[in-house]
């Protein structure tokens, strides 16, 4: 139903609905903000996730999509979370169209919820050294804040969303507000034990996730129950055991009254009224009609994911700015930083066979950084760091997945474990540079009109230096640790397979070298604010979105108090 102007009027507008669209969402309508969320994709309650209890056998083909299928979406079969169980939760290639000036895999996913349906849901703060780091060793800008401002911002996150994790102790990777853990099994003990008494100065803790491993009072209020160790996640989660926002912010926004979600519509570009110096609004394509339509706002929030949320404001075009809202320093667009995960290894590890563990944990051990981690190493032919995700397990090679047994000796085999592995995987810290960014095409389109975006990033040798540092480092501590048969790998995956982008509309102190302020205010239109990872300075080791919604809660207060004070 076609709206009219003054129901398309609203206090806050919010582009996306995913993991910071939807904080900021529940953070303005508790505040009594009337807020607009608009979405791209088709709307998804929550629950309606239809593969979510399908036991395997239901599952055509154990999940394995069809080669002429894989052949069409090279970019998206690449994903580790694609097959045929989740495939409509993902954009195929053919969807939306991209030029790669240099190889970049971008893993999309349009619908309410974004990706927040299908993320693998690990998570750490930032620490201070993280902030302080890129303007301490000279390979980026001063952070305009700093971890003790967002500190109380991650705590509240933490305790709506539901983390488990540890209290560990390490200034350098920091404990936050935390569920019970879940538990490291023997193997993984025996390598905490064995990494922490070789090396005084690395440590083994159990990842920290967003999966309710405890229901409190506050998840309650929120319909969700416990997490059962399913990992079918990526299918969507009906019990609401892990954080989407299908499951939590959005339905608990919907219940203030204030909140408004509209699916189908692609947001093209933000208004700008050169006569007031502010944003009023956006311009929104519906997505099956291709209509243009206009909505109003007093705030904006841009939270369309990074990239898409960089071609929005490229595509903000007025007479103020000519080459994209808020871009008077250029820097729009630059800047671009993913994670470096091309570092793999694996081992063999003999004993403990005797041993097994029960469920299925969705996630394993962290080692976290121990180079570059409070000032420049110097030994260290690299700058930044990285941390290291790993796992024991005793593979299911031997469990019947790919065995030529039936009956009685399939199920006999099924029963009998392989022996122990270890594997080990680099987070490693891109370093922000001008020349990694995304830009419009001046001639290519995508079916809605709106210019394709032009991906010009890759690795630096700083790259090169850290994937070496990590592989000897990791073998040495494998070797330690009494693994054998070690095999380390650079799988030279194309950027954007960590699914982790940043950066392109970075915060900053001087408006000559960043778009946002230290509230992710654009400099130059101080209400629009961009808090998804586009806002990101740097990129740390750390997986994200913790950090995304912390920043998001903080900037959605701050809008929230000015728009009562009449500063928006």
């Amino acid at each position: 139903m076609r709206r009219t102007k003054e129901e398309r009027n609203f206090d806050a507008i919010v582009i996306g609905s995913g993991m910071s669209g939807g904080y900021a969402a529940k953070e303005l309508c508790d505040q009594g903000v009337k807020t607009l969320v608009l979405e791209r994709g088709r709307p998804v309650p929550h629950g309606d996730y239809p593969t979510s209890n399908l036991d395997p056998w239901e599952i055509k083909n154990n999940g394995r999509l069809p080669l002429d299928h894989l052949k069409k979406n090279p970019v998206i079969a690449r994903c580790y979370a694609y097959d045929s169980a989740t495939e409509h939760f993902f954009v195929k290639d053919e969807e939306q169209p991209y030029i790669q000036e240099k190889p970049f895999d971008w893993i999309r996913s349009y619908q309410e919820g974004g990706k927040s349906l299908v993320w693998a849901r690990g998570c750490q703060r930032w620490s201070k050294y993280d902030f302080e780091g890129p303007a301490r060793d000279g390979y980026g800008i001063e952070w305009p804040i700093t971890y003790d401002e967002l500190a109380p911002w991650y705590s509240e996150v933490e305790r709506f969303v539901g983390w488990s994790g540890n209290k560990d102790g390490l200034e350098h990777f920091p404990d936050g507000d935390f569920l019970p853990p879940f538990e490291m099994n023997c193997v993984e003990k025996h390598m905490k034990q064995k990494i922490e008494s070789e090396y005084p100065d690395r440590y083994m803790i159990q990842g920290r996730c967003a999966h309710l491993t405890e229901v409190k009072d506050i998840h309650r209020q929120q319909g969700r129950g416990q997490c059962l160790s399913r990992t079918l996640c990526r299918r969507g989660c009906p019990i609401g055991a892990y954080f989407s926002s299908n499951s939590s912010t959005l339905p608990w926004a919907q219940r203030t009254g204030n909140l408004t979600v509209q699916t189908y519509s692609i947001v093209h570009s933000i208004i700008y009224d050169d006569q007031k110096g502010k944003a009023t609004g956006v311009r929104v394509i519906d997505t099956n009609t291709r209509e243009m339509s206009e909505y109003y706002a007093r705030v904006i929030f841009v939270n369309a994911a990074c990239l898409n949320s960089n071609m929005i404001l490229l595509n903000s075009t007025s007479n103020r700015f000519p080459n994209g809202l808020g871009n008077d320093s250029g820097v729009l667009g630059h800047y671009i930083g993913f994670h470096n995960y091309r570092g793999r290894m694996s081992a063999d590890f003999e004993g403990y066979e005797d041993r097994y563990y029960y469920g299925r944990r969705p996630t394993g051990p962290i080692i976290p950084p121990f180079r570059n981690v409070y000032q420049q190493d110097s030994d260290a032919d690299f700058q930044a760091k990285y941390h290291i995700s790993s796992n024991a397990s005793r593979p299911g090679w031997g469990r019947g997945t790919r065995s030529l047994n039936i009956g009685r000796e399939l199920k006999e085999e099924m029963q009998t474990p392989g022996g122990w592995r270890v594997g080990m995987r680099m987070s490693g810290e891109v370093l922000p540079e001008y020349e990694n960014h995304v830009r419009l095409s001046d001639s290519e389109t995508d079916e809605w009109g709106m210019p394709q975006l032009v991906f010009s990033i890759d690795y630096s040798d700083n790259d090169e230096n850290m994937i070496r540092d990590f592989l000897e480092q990791g073998a040495e501590m494998l070797e330690r640790i009494g693994c054998k048969n070690i095999q380390t790998t650079d799988n030279k995956q194309a950027p954007g397979l960590d699914i982790h982008e940043m950066g392109g509309v970075r915060m900053g102190n001087d408006p000559k070298t960043s778009i946002l302020n230290k509230w992710n205010q654009v400099h130059t239109c101080n209400n629009v604010y961009v808090t998804d990872g586009a806002c990101m300075s740097s990129v740390a080791t750390q997986n994200p979105s913790l950090t995304f919604m912390a920043i998001t809660a903080r900037a959605a207060n701050h809008a929230a108090k000015e728009m009562k004070k009449g500063n928006l």
